[in-house]
């Protein structure tokens, strides 16, 4: 049977691909969200955000400040890639998000399993993005098209076993318009995998968009159906679960990752399960990727490799960006 060898958890933003230097730009993005979930569980404007902030903040919002984040998440990142060589898994199942950017309005899974036997990392439109996103975008893709291994008798059995779990899992072999991965899988591909063919499966949760993100605890629980399936695959192959996204952003929210880190390591799962679901929207919804993980390395501790709470403006937005693993 195959085993499973590796848990990796890692946030993924345009931060963690600019330099310091370019973070005033995001700020700019940050002045037209009229969106901004705080840790109140509401939406903001970033003029409400600015009076809701401590003024304290300012010390985090300095040249000297930035540099030492922006070097702690790249240490971050850094490490995760070197325990994954260390490693070198044979697959990865790797849980993320989509942002509309394969799926919409039309068709929008709550969860989602891949099981092509190949997946393209192509290239966005550049001039389509904001300045600062097209900066970045380096980070989730490469020079040119390239056609990756997936791993497509794992991704069956998985849907088979959720299936059999009482999951109406939706499938795909294809991406959709003949698209790329999205950049919750080329982050993981770019910065952590520097482009080694590893087969990766990827599996899609709804985290971003109502009506039907998935609960906390229903998250938990298809995670332990994954699991499942990994153990009973008829393979002797090793394998690393992976969860892309997360922490809190837009709005920094210590306490809620502080809380949820510390449910992590203490595999307190039932605080993972009943996060209120008003907490996990905009950015922070992505913490139900981790959620669905955890359920996975069940019988593993996690090592936090780093947490950077990262703000970038007087109106707390940003990211709590953080790196663990299980082994």
């Amino acid at each position: 049977m195959a085993d499973i060898v590796l848990g990796i958890a890692t946030s993924h933003s345009p931060m963690l691909n600019t330099n310091p230097e370019i973070w005033p730009q995001h700020v700019a993005r940050d002045l037209k969200n009229g969106s901004l979930w705080a840790w109140d569980g509401k939406p903001h404007t970033y003029e409400e955000m600015v009076a809701m902030t401590d003024p304290k903040i300012e010390a985090e919002l300095t040249a000297d400040a930035w540099k030492t984040k922006h070097e702690a998440n790249q240490r971050g990142i850094a490490e995760l890639s070197r325990i994954l060589a260390e490693v070198n898994p044979d697959v990865i199942v790797a849980v993320g998000d989509d942002q509309k950017e394969l799926f919409h309005d039309d068709n929008m899974p709550g969860f989602l399993v891949y099981w092509g036997d190949t997946i393209w990392n192509k290239n966005k439109d550049h001039g389509r993005m904001p300045p600062d996103i097209a900066l970045a975008a380096w980070g989730n893709e490469f020079d040119e098209e390239r056609e990756f291994p997936s791993q497509g008798d794992l991704g069956l059995h998985i849907i088979k076993t959720a299936v059999g779990d009482k999951f109406d899992v939706a499938h795909s072999k294809v991406l959709p318009n003949d698209k790329g991965e999205g950049h919750a899988f080329g982050f993981v591909r770019r910065r952590l995998l520097d482009g080694k063919p590893t087969p990766i499966v990827p599996i899609v949760q709804n985290t971003f968009y109502e009506p039907n993100q998935p609960l906390p605890e229903r998250c938990f629980e298809f995670g332990a159906s994954v699991r499942g399936a990994i153990d009973s695959w008829d393979s002797d192959l090793k394998v690393c679960v992976l969860a892309s996204g997360g922490l809190s952003h837009f709005v920094v929210d210590e306490n809620l990752d502080r809380g949820v880190i510390k449910a992590l390591g203490e595999k307190d799962h039932e605080h993972l399960k009943t996060l209120p679901t008003e907490l996990l929207n905009a950015g922070n919804s992505e913490i139900r990727n981790w959620i669905t993980m955890s359920a996975m390395v069940q019988d593993k501790d996690m090592k936090l490799v780093e947490y950077v709470p990262c703000y970038r403006s007087p109106a707390s937005t940003g990211g709590g960006w953080a790196f663990a693993y299980w082994d």
